[in-house]
């Protein structure tokens, strides 16, 4: 099965237990974890775009190694890129209007669920500590997903 490598990155822990502080509930949708097999694939596809560009801007100046990013962010559009072929193999087979329902209303739960993550990054003013909270949140949603593709593809 296919896994996600960017987890190895985001795994790094919390260092500073000044830290602990800033964590708080994003509330993370887990409707995502009832989705049919042919849909994983477009809400995995959504939630690294998003991924994507909450880590494409304001990120804390020196607060991380920026080739480490660069790497994270390498790896994470290689996989929207494959992710894209896919989808456009999955499209061109015709859609049930029902699944297309059930996938637009996930996929906006995602959307507002990184709004929540970027409100909370603005309101600490994208201090070291929130993008600290904010990578452990995403490291759980990694594991997530990634036994989510473990499921669909074995």
């Amino acid at each position: 099965g296919r896994h996600i490598p960017a987890l190895h990155w985001l795994g790094e822990r919390l260092q500073n237990r000044k830290c602990l502080s800033e964590t708080t509930d994003f509330r993370f949708p887990m409707e995502i974890t009832k989705v049919t097999q042919k849909n994983v694939t477009m809400i995995i596809y959504e939630f690294l775009q998003q991924v994507f560009q909450l880590f494409s801007k304001n990120l804390p100046v020196g607060a991380w190694n920026t080739s480490k990013i660069q790497k994270f962010q390498n790896g994470i559009h290689q996989q929207i890129e494959q992710l894209e072929v896919c989808l456009s193999e999955e499209q061109s087979k015709a859609r049930n209007s029902f699944q297309t329902c059930i996938l637009k209303s996930t996929t906006f739960s995602v959307k507002k669920y990184f709004q929540r993550i970027t409100n909370f990054l603005k309101d600490k003013k994208y201090s070291h500590c929130s993008w600290k909270a904010v990578q452990m949140e995403l490291r759980t949603c990694l594991i997530i997903f990634d036994s989510l593709m473990k499921k669909h593809t074995s």
